[in-house]
């Protein structure tokens, strides 16, 4: 049985009111004439306040205006709506075939449905589009997501754990040893997260003197102390307002510090230096270590309340030498960020010295790298990097004990073997000798200059 008009209202207001799509209906003109209790709520108004009001001066990029002029519709369009990406579509109308206006959905009404869709889109974003660094808040997130290479389970674990986690509020604790990058994962969050236009600003607790620690966080009245400038300074917390406050090498901060630091998590109020008067503050906290902070706490360096405050959600970063399979990709992806900046001509690794990162410790981990791929870089006379170039402080490193024999003397040994092989295997033609090796063939001529072949 066809419905008939006596239930037009209830279907109406099933499709309109009770579903979780943001729904808008637009005239030729562009003039509001119906936004639905869901869009009214999104964006703070009331229906009454909007009809009959142009479109554009109620909802931020929208294009509603240009469908109901232009009668071509638009499907699964992003659109930037009070900090989120939205997924539009938008609709011309039309009575007795002629164009009378537009109507546009959005989806996702859920506001923890939407954070994660945003943070999704961003990430994809991030990886097509980097001109956000370009028009960055200077007081903003200098990396993404995009910035942290890498291919291993464990680093593509973490990409997908920050995805998820970035949306929301709870604060997050990093770990990891120096080096790792922890500081481009809390840019990442920052990036991702519905603060991501206001200010991320970054504490080095251990960078800081302890006598100075409490006012650089909290800020001072004029006067608080002897040498304070008597209009007083915002503290870090102050700055960070509405944004992200990144707490590096927490585990160095001074227990006098950590009450303040607890109470400005619990209360959202810090009260500045040589004032008592409290001020509320929104700010979301990162914190980074590369301690151990279970035994601060046995130490009783460390109090176990704040500990639990800031560790609402752990992030392990592994060391270098535990994802092998990331050095290849990370010295490749640090060698050409080098040579652009340094403007010398450096195209590669030799076998070698590739052979040899991938065996070394890298107890500085991809800091270290990074090091010693500059200072190779600088070092080298030719286009490709040879265990020679390395940097004096590894050149040690290059050797092992076995048979007074070093690994330096076995790596040249084997690929010196490999082109003898080649060259015979290809009766003496060297161009198909460098081609069963796999390499250029100006690299091995080198390699044939180098071992007197």
């Amino acid at each position: 049985m066809l419905f008939n008009n006596k239930y037009r209202e209830e279907i109406i207001e099933a499709v309109f009111e009770k579903t979780n799509f943001c729904f808008v209906v637009v005239n030729r003109e562009g003039l509001i004439t119906y936004l639905n209790k869901n869009y009214c709520d999104f964006i703070e108004v009331t229906l009454d306040d909007v009809l009959g009001k142009h479109v554009t001066d109620v909802i931020e990029n929208t294009r509603m205006h240009i469908v109901a002029e232009t009668g071509t519709e638009e499907i699964a369009d992003l659109q930037y709506i009070k900090g989120n990406h939205m997924i539009a579509n938008r609709i011309p109308l039309f009575a007795e075939g002629e164009l009378v206006g537009a109507v546009g959905t959005v989806l996702y009404k859920d506001t923890e449905e939407w954070k994660k869709m945003n943070s999704h889109v961003k990430a994809l974003l991030l990886e097509i589009e980097n001109y956000q660094k370009k028009l960055r808040n200077p007081k903003g997130a200098t990396y993404s997501l995009n910035d942290i290479v890498g291919s291993s389970i464990q680093i593509n674990d973490i990409k997908e754990k920050i995805k998820k986690v970035s949306s929301g509020d709870a604060s997050i604790l990093l770990e990891g040893g120096s080096g790792t990058g922890k500081e481009l994962f809390a840019h990442s969050i920052h990036h991702l997260s519905e603060r991501s236009a206001k200010p991320f600003i970054k504490v080095n607790c251990a960078a800081i003197p302890v006598d100075l620690l409490e006012s650089e966080l909290f800020g001072y009245e004029g006067g608080a102390f002897t040498g304070a400038k008597k209009e007083g300074k915002k503290g870090k917390f102050q700055l960070a307002d509405g944004g992200t406050l990144f707490l590096d090498e927490i585990g160095d901060m001074p227990l006098t510090a950590q009450v303040k630091i607890l109470r400005a998590l619990q209360e959202g109020e810090i009260e500045a230096v040589g004032t008592e008067k409290t001020q509320k503050i929104d700010v979301r906290i990162i914190s980074a270590t590369n301690q151990s902070i279970e035994e601060l706490i046995k130490e009783n360096r460390f109090r176990e309340d704040l500990y639990y405050r800031i560790n609402v959600i752990s992030i392990k970063i592994p060391p270098l030498k535990e994802r092998a399979e990331d050095i290849r990709v990370t010295a490749k992806f640090l060698l050409r960020k080098i040579t652009q900046r340094t403007g010398k001509r450096v195209v590669s690794f030799s076998d070698a010295v590739m052979h040899f990162f991938m065996h070394y410790d890298w107890p500085g981990n991809v800091r270290e790298l990074e090091n010693v791929i500059e200072s190779a870089v600088h070092l080298t006379n030719t286009e490709m990097i040879e265990l020679e170039d390395l940097p004096d402080h590894m050149q040690q490193s290059l050797y092992i004990t076995e048979d007074g024999m070093g690994l330096k003397e076995i790596l040249s040994r084997a690929e010196k073997q490999a082109l003898l092989h080649a060259i015979h295997k290809s009766n003496g033609d060297k161009i198909k000798a460098a081609d069963l090796l796999g390499i250029g063939k100006s690299s091995f001529y080198e390699k044939i200059k180098k071992y007197d072949l």
